[in-house]
């Protein structure tokens, strides 16, 4: 008698992993949880081996099918930045009645950390995995948290970002380039040349999208955009104040100085103040994101808003919703609300 032989493809395992990448199986476990113990460089030839086979993706499918990932990650530039506060709160508020608990991972601009962190996730079998804040300019740098993010999805993973051009998935995408074009005008319409601006790294997205739209609006009254002093800092309050010091001394001149988010323009603000100079009547000062605290501020910050909590819920609605077969994109727009702190230059 003839036996039929069953046909079904064996389930990967991890020893499958181990003897392809030529390690045993405790170094293939410590590399794929992130556990320390293993080099980094045999570490990645294991994920490399991993993400060649398909066994994290698989081993998240299977974990999905069972029900047992009721957990979001959340990766965060800077959680102590009120814009990245915001966006989390977004975040919960979607994720509370849904029953999802949130993972709240901090990268501090750090691409490798970022991925890092990102392994980290994807090892305790979360559901779904969100990125908040600004990509790089330079795709490559962020090409490893990509390839991990594919096979992330590609074994039943969600993903989505917020203000990232370079990821391949759903993104939440705010109004950069507007918001700068914006704020740009308002300087200029109240009769400002001297602008210095103040700014994160340059290799961020964010800057470059926001900086572009400031080009754009100066280059249209006949301000050479490239005569702009520019002091590139830390996209952080005391980033602001070393900015702020910087360009004021080299610049004493200066009527108008836009920061380029709303952290960075409370550092100015800051200097400002301990200079005895008086905002507006002696420099203006703008930000950009309107946290909750920008209207609280003595002078009250002129900025531009941007909907911090609805990106957060956004990004949190598509990692649930049903997969599509292209990345998705939500757009939201920006206001320019004008309070205390800007005015016409001196006389």
């Amino acid at each position: 008698m003839t036996g039929l032989r069953d046909e079904r493809p064996r389930a990967l395992r991890l020893q499958d992993v181990a003897e392809a990448a030529g390690v045993s199986l405790a170094t293939a476990s410590r590399s794929l949880s992130g556990a320390s113990g293993v080099s980094e460089s045999v570490a990645e030839r294991v994920r490399e081996v991993a993400r060649s086979l398909g066994y994290v993706a698989n081993m998240h499918a299977r974990s999905l099918a069972a029900g047992k990932s009721r957990s979001v990650g959340l990766v965060v530039h800077e959680i102590g930045d009120p814009y990245f506060s915001e966006i989390a709160s977004g975040v919960l508020h979607v994720a509370a009645p849904a029953g999802l608990t949130v993972q709240i991972c901090h990268s501090g601009r750090d691409p490798e950390l970022e991925l890092e962190q990102i392994r980290t996730l994807v090892a305790n079998r979360v559901g779904a995995i969100l990125i908040a804040g600004s990509g790089f300019v330079d795709p490559q740098v962020q090409a490893g948290a990509r390839a991990d993010l594919d096979a992330f999805r590609a074994g039943g993973g969600r993903v989505a970002v917020i203000g990232r051009h370079h990821l391949g998935t759903d993104a939440v995408l705010p109004d950069n380039q507007g918001g700068g074009r914006s704020m740009a005008e308002h300087l200029t319409a109240l009769g400002h040349r001297r602008i210095a601006l103040v700014t994160g790294s340059r290799g961020l997205t964010t800057v470059a999208d926001r900086l572009a739209g400031v080009a754009e609006a100066v280059t249209a009254v006949g301000i050479r955009y490239d005569d702009l002093p520019l002091a590139e800092a830390e996209f952080t309050r005391e980033g602001g104040r070393r900015a702020a010091e910087e360009l004021l001394n080299r610049h004493p001149e200066t009527t108008a100085v836009l920061a380029l988010n709303d952290d960075m323009a409370i550092g100015v603000l800051s200097v400002l103040r301990a200079r005895g100079i008086r905002v507006p009547e002696q420099v203006s000062v703008a930000g950009f994101d309107d946290v909750a605290v920008a209207r609280d501020l003595a002078p009250s910050l002129t900025t531009i808003r941007l909907p911090m909590v609805e990106m957060g819920e956004k990004a949190l609605q598509l990692a649930l919703a049903d997969p599509a077969a292209r990345p998705r994109r939500r757009r939201v727009g920006h206001e320019l609300v004008v309070r205390d702190s800007t005015a016409p230059p001196p006389a």
